[in-house]
């Protein structure tokens, strides 16, 4: 029997070929970017959930300011929250029954529904991202004020 120097494999039995690491490099290359691609996908989202969970608070924040220590009344007002980043505009109008009839009399004494449309916008040039809030209140007339 003949003897193999040492370090030496036995016959029949050898490495890796060049081949063979090519392949199992450009697999794992191929895995780790569609993994890094994922992340990115995910870091985005987290970051618009953020964004529309801020601009959620802003406006509720900005709904429950609006007719406090003054009287409600209709028109238009705009503004800008966090330095620029959220831009809201606030349209008051006065709010019509769609069911009553168009010339159904009005009772100048009686408390009136108006329509409160609140549109906040973000997001870094172009549209953006934008939240768009309605609600009605109730608003009592001053006593005196008669149309």
């Amino acid at each position: 029997m003949r003897r193999r120097p040492a370090g030496m494999a036995p016959a029949g039995q050898g490495g890796y070929t060049l081949i063979e690491v090519l392949v199992a490099f450009s697999v794992l290359a191929l895995a780790l970017t569609f993994l890094l691609g994922t992340l990115s996908g995910s870091t985005r989202q987290v970051r618009w959930s953020a964004d529309a969970g801020r601009a959620a608070l802003h406006a509720r924040s900005l709904l429950s300011e609006i007719g406090v220590g003054e009287v409600l009344q209709p028109g238009r007002e705009e503004g800008e929250l966090e330095e620029g980043r959220y831009r809201w505009q606030l349209e008051v109008a006065p709010w019509t029954d769609p069911l009553l009839p168009a010339n159904a009399p009005e009772d100048p004494f009686a408390a009136q529904l108006l329509q409160l449309r609140l549109e906040l916008a973000w997001g870094e040039g172009g549209a953006g991202q934008r939240l768009v809030v309605e609600s009605l209140r109730l608003v009592q007339p001053e006593p005196g004020d008669t149309p």
